[in-house]
């Protein structure tokens, strides 16, 4: 097994994917945002844990210690797939797609995208000090 071939690698590779797609479909609802009928799509969320979720050995739980304590569960749901977007406004041509919207979702994956390649870079530089080697 290859140095890259760590399960935190793997991860961060399929995130910075995930990104990407993301940001073709985004770009796609754009590109569509005055095609009347159009609706706009999405990528499900990305969730580490099916990607490190069996080399992982910590687990968290919660626990109502109290009774008016709110319950925390999780919907299970994460893997690629475009699925369709709630969409709130909806204009005289039956369009779903707010360009306000999008372009903050376009800016949010622009960050995490940045913020993936940060983590694995640094991980890299990590990895080459501890074996000895510079840059």
């Amino acid at each position: 097994m290859g140095l890259l071939d760590m399960p935190v690698f793997t991860a961060l590779t399929d995130k910075m994917h995930w990104h990407q797609a993301r940001q073709g479909l985004l770009a796609e609802n754009v590109a569509n945002a005055e095609t009347p009928g159009f609706r706009g799509r999405d990528l499900k969320e990305f969730n580490f844990d099916d990607q490190v979720g069996p080399f992982s050995s910590a687990t968290v739980t919660t626990t109502a210690t109290q009774p008016k304590h709110f319950s925390v569960g999780n919907d299970g749901q994460g893997a690629f797939g475009g699925q369709p977007m709630a969409n709130f406004e909806i204009t005289p041509e039956g369009n779903g797609v707010s360009l306000e919207d999008e372009m903050m979702k376009v800016s949010t994956n622009l960050m995490d995208y940045q913020a993936a390649t940060s983590l694995y870079q640094k991980s890299i530089k990590i990895l080459r000090t501890a074996m000895g080697r510079q840059a």
